[in-house]
């Protein structure tokens, strides 16, 4: 037997060539320090961990959960939205449980686009949301995120063709891999194009709880008119440490929101009960976990950012999320110094072409190791003689 068509035509997954050469290098005997992962390397908050061992012993979340979740886990994200963003959501109507964001962003075109229809994908951007393109059967085109444009989409760039087609745009700030972030009044011009082109809006929000610099990242939901056009996609992956747990939410229009829950009815049976009562201690309980992961994201960043201007790398420190997207050096395309750094520096970094067109010149770096690791990653890097030392990092 062969595999379907469609899933012959799903694009490689770009992070399982990167996991294999980085477990290659390992098995050799070097000591890698990985920076090309995703993965939060702090374990998940003890109140939750609890949470969720209370929660197991209860023979009552052995059973199936209700098929779009528990009504009290829908009650504690749209407490979470008032409390976080002073969104109002209906947790009847408004809410749509998922097993991790990527689900929603993945099903989604399948959900609300018929074949052949046409989507908008950032360029550079996560590299899944061509999953959900082929699964759907549905075309793309991309919009170019540029440094000189603070990494945001221009909207008046677009084509009359390009915007007549597009039936449904993503987004995500702070953003995956540059880490950029958008404002307000970005999203509420994001809300005019949508209205006006009558173009659905899904914000992935998976970076949602990393603003640095004291500036906290804006929710699409806070814009005006924003559940009239679209839907936010929220994970407890990264603000709680929970990625291994795979739970997150959908939150805003109720025309998508029904979409994704008539899907789901017929692909799983929501989550186990114990994770949703879990997720609800995260949402519900004490935030101080999530202000201190914040404050070790940015310290990490700082330290990154200071040992890159140290050695003369040219490179702008993030806002938000807990990536660095940097600058190649002239004469080395992203794969080539990628390849560089790890067969001759044993440090791996995620080249920039494997989030699209527009990554090529970059290299996304995660903070995701110890400060100290950063620095020793650096200084490697100053080793192989590609930098001078001329420049110095200001906040």
């Amino acid at each position: 037997m062969e595999l379907s068509k469609k899933l012959q035509n799903l694009p490689t997954q770009f992070f399982a060539s990167l996991v294999q050469k980085v477990n290659t290098a390992i098995a050799e005997g070097r000591d890698v320090i990985n920076l090309g992962q995703g993965n939060p390397d702090q374990p998940t908050p003890s109140h939750i961990v609890e949470a969720l061992q209370t929660a197991v012993a209860d023979p009552q979340t052995h059973r199936y959960s209700p098929f779009r979740g528990l009504p009290e886990f829908k009650e504690a994200i749209a407490d979470f939205y008032k409390r976080e963003y002073d969104v109002e959501i209906d947790p009847h109507k408004e809410v749509a449980i998922l097993g991790g964001a990527k689900i929603g962003l993945v099903e989604l075109p399948i959900a609300i686009l018929n074949p052949g229809d046409s989507m908008l994908l950032p360029d550079p951007g996560y590299p899944d949301y061509l999953s959900g393109v082929v699964l759907g059967d549905v075309h793309f085109d991309t919009m170019p995120l540029l440094a000189e444009n603070s990494f945001l989409p221009d909207y008046t760039a677009l084509s009359e063709d390009v915007k007549s087609r597009a039936k449904l745009i993503y987004l995500n700030y702070p953003n995956n891999p540059t880490g950029a972030t958008a404002n307000l009044d970005f999203f509420n011009e994001t809300v005019d194009f949508a209205l006006e082109n009558e173009i659905a809006v899904v914000h992935d929000f998976a970076y949602g709880a990393f603003g640095f610099d004291g500036e906290k990242p804006v929710s699409f939901l806070q814009a005006k008119g924003a559940k009239e056009v679209g839907v936010e996609l929220y994970t407890l992956s990264k603000t709680y440490n929970m990625a291994g747990w795979r739970i997150g939410f959908a939150v805003g229009n109720e025309t998508i929101i029904e979409a994704i829950n008539l899907i789901q009815d017929h692909l799983f049976v929501s989550q186990f009960p114990a994770v949703q009562r879990a997720a609800i201690e995260a949402l519900n309980g004490d935030q101080q976990c999530v202000e201190e992961q914040g404050a070790i994201y940015e310290s990490r960043r700082n330290a990154l950012m200071e040992e890159a201007h140290r050695i003369g790398w040219d490179v702008t420190a993030p806002k938000g999320s807990f990536f660095a997207w940097l600058k190649v050096p002239e004469g080395f395309t992203s794969e080539e110094f990628a390849d560089l750094l790890l067969n001759k520096a044993d440090v791996a970094v995620a080249a920039g072409n494997g989030f699209g067109e527009y990554g090529e010149g970059y290299i996304r770096i995660g903070l995701l190791v110890s400060e100290e690791r950063l620095r020793e990653a650096v200084q490697r890097v100053e080793k192989l003689g590609i930098f001078n030392r001329s420049l110095r990092f200001v906040r």
